[in-house]
């Protein structure tokens, strides 16, 4: 009987020493920090730490009396926050080329199928969590001290201190920005084989019973946050589901054409 031919790894012959892998891992860690602080140096001169505050303060600030502003309680929160702010938007800046940072380190030992998969769920997994934050301050925000102020007493004077402001904001932009990523995540768990598509579907009713119990738990205790941020996620996970099928349907051809090339 003749043997099938074995076909010739295509990763092979580019092991690295665990200590040349660590350096890597160091100049790609070095230049995600470079990102940041030019992303910092940036926001710094414009708009500013100033014109940040103002920016993510705008949506409670419609709900509240004219030239109301919110109060600092702590004695270090007028320089503080600001800067927390400005960190937080730098990081956000640079996303992308943490991202980068992060596959060009793992690169080298993906297949070249592999690398064309991973490089794409990078890039769309920056946008989504883009869009999560951009969500959460054009749509949730000024709906949700909407909804707050209206069960305001008209005895109390709602000017939240700065600090606890923007530690809630803070936490809404990274449960939104996570909450994106579902999509995301589906796909993976269809690519990687952990689940299956039908699997997927019947867990469809689950799903949006476990995105409800996220948003109670991550969310403000006000209806309409909570659904705000169930919703998406429940769409979000009808795309993820797409999205896999799409590459399950058309990823086979792309890797059979990929092993026959290394093959050759």
């Amino acid at each position: 009987m003749s043997e099938t031919p074995s076909k010739e790894d295509e990763l092979a012959g580019t092991e690295q020493p665990f200590v040349q892998h660590l350096m890597e891992l160091r100049d790609r860690l070095l230049y995600s920090i470079g990102g940041v602080l030019v992303a910092l140096a940036l926001l710094a001169f414009w708009p500013g730490p100033d014109g940040l505050m103002n920016f993510i303060a705008h949506p409670i600030k419609m709900h509240m009396p004219p030239d109301a502003k919110l109060i600092a309680v702590g004695v270090f929160s007028p320089f503080i926050v600001p800067l927390k702010v400005l960190g937080m938007a730098a990081i956000l800046l640079a996303l992308p080329w943490i991202m980068y940072q992060l596959w060009a380190f793992v690169a080298p030992g993906l297949y070249m199928h592999e690398r064309k998969f991973a490089l794409p769920l990078i890039f769309f997994g920056s946008l989504l969590a883009y869009a999560g934050i951009a969500f959460v301050q054009l749509f949730v925000l000024d709906r949700m001290f909407g909804f707050i102020q209206h069960f305001t007493p008209s005895s109390v004077a709602a000017t939240p201190d700065i600090a606890s402001y923007v530690e809630a904001i803070l936490s809404l932009y990274l449960a939104f920005g996570l909450a994106f990523q579902v999509p995301i995540v589906v796909i993976l768990l269809v690519r990687l084989g952990i689940v299956e598509i039908a699997k997927l579907k019947s867990f469809r009713g689950y799903f949006i019973v476990l995105s409800f119990v996220i948003a109670a738990v991550v969310t403000p205790p006000d209806v309409l946050s909570q659904i705000s941020l169930a919703v998406p996620m429940c769409i979000l996970y009808e795309v993820g589901i797409l999205g896999a099928t799409w590459f399950s349907r058309n990823q086979p051809k792309k890797e059979e054409e990929t092993d026959a090339d290394a093959a050759a």
